[in-house]
Formats: C-alpha cells, structure tokens, sequence
C-alpha cells in the first residue's frame, strides 16, 4: 500500500489544491490526514488563500480515500461539513511488519505517549516541522509536517509511505529526506 500522509492544511485553499495535485501525480491508495484541516487557529496567522469551504469542498471529493484523525483546531462544527470520519483522536495502520499510531501530536507525542510496544511507530503532526527520529524500545518518531503553515524554516511539505520506504517532499514534489521503517 502507499499512504500520501499531510498534516495542518488550516483553511489553506491554495496548499489544498497543491495536495490534491500531488494525490494526482503520486496515486496513492490513501490520503492520511493528521489534523487541523480548516481552522487556522489563534497561535497562526492566516495562510495563503484562507478558504475554509473551498477546502471542504476539494476534500469532500476524496473522501473515499481519506483517513483522518482530529487535530486540537478540529471540531464538531467540522464534521458536520466534511463527509469523511475526523473525530478519532488516534488510528492504527499496520505496515512494514510495525504498528503505525496515528494522531495529531496535541494529546499524544514525544512527551505522551501513547501504550506503545516494541518496534510501534508515532506518525504525528501539529509541530509544523517535519520530523524523523529513534527512541525507545526501537520505536521511531515521524512527522511529515505543514503543508500550508510550516514552520522553523522548515518547506511545505507531505510524507510518502509505500511498503517499508518513507519519504519526506516538499509541496513541489522534491524528496529531501527517506528512510526505511526496517
């Protein structure tokens, strides 16, 4: 399987539209969403193309494709307009012979973290900068970080996970980092 993973679109219809671009150019079987898809919250300034109901809609038309979890700008008021599951505070995707936790970063993350096992992966966003890092119980950190509000200099950018390989893009398409879960 391959993931197209992206994280805190926050209302950004311009970075949407790149995002739905780059689903078209990498044919991913599925979208995984972190969090925080329209709302820019009140610790970020206005992204580029602040559009909350063009991004409902671009989403809305993936929404077979897409597994998504609640960032902390999520809410109710948001599902009600998106018609994709956003509320779970967590999945679990198993790839690569390893548990991936999925989740935004707001609850569970680096410094809580939730009931992981030995070789588990934390998949997270909300820090806007993209991350990849070796803890634990040989447990590994991910991050793909902002698509449309990033953050420490860091490039707009998404994750790829096909099989064992992850990789780190830019909103253009450029890898700048890769690793293998195993």
């Amino acid at each position: 399987m391959k993931y197209l993973v992206a994280s805190d679109i926050h209302g950004s219809a311009f970075y949407c539209k790149q995002l739905i671009s780059v689903f078209e150019y990498e044919k991913p079987d599925k979208i995984i969403l972190l969090g925080d898809l329209l709302y820019h919250g009140p610790r970020n300034d206005l992204p580029k193309e602040y559009d909350p109901k063009q991004v409902i809609e671009m989403l809305n038309n993936y929404k077979n494709k897409i597994l998504c979890v609640r960032g902390n700008c999520d809410g109710e008021v948001d599902q009600m307009v998106l018609s994709f599951p956003i509320m779970a505070d967590y999945a679990v995707l198993y790839t690569a012979g390893r548990n991936i936790y999925i989740t935004h970063g707001h609850k569970f993350n680096l410094n809580s973290l939730p009931p992981l096992q030995r070789d588990d992966v934390i998949l997270h966003g909300h820090t806007h900068i993209p991350a990849w890092q070796s803890f634990g119980d040989n447990n590994i950190y991910l991050n793909p970080g902002s698509v449309s509000i990033p953050k420490e200099n860091s490039p707009h950018s998404y994750m790829i996970i096909e099989d064992e390989l992850v990789m780190w893009k830019t909103i253009d398409g450029n890898t700048f980092h890769s690793m293998y879960l195993n």
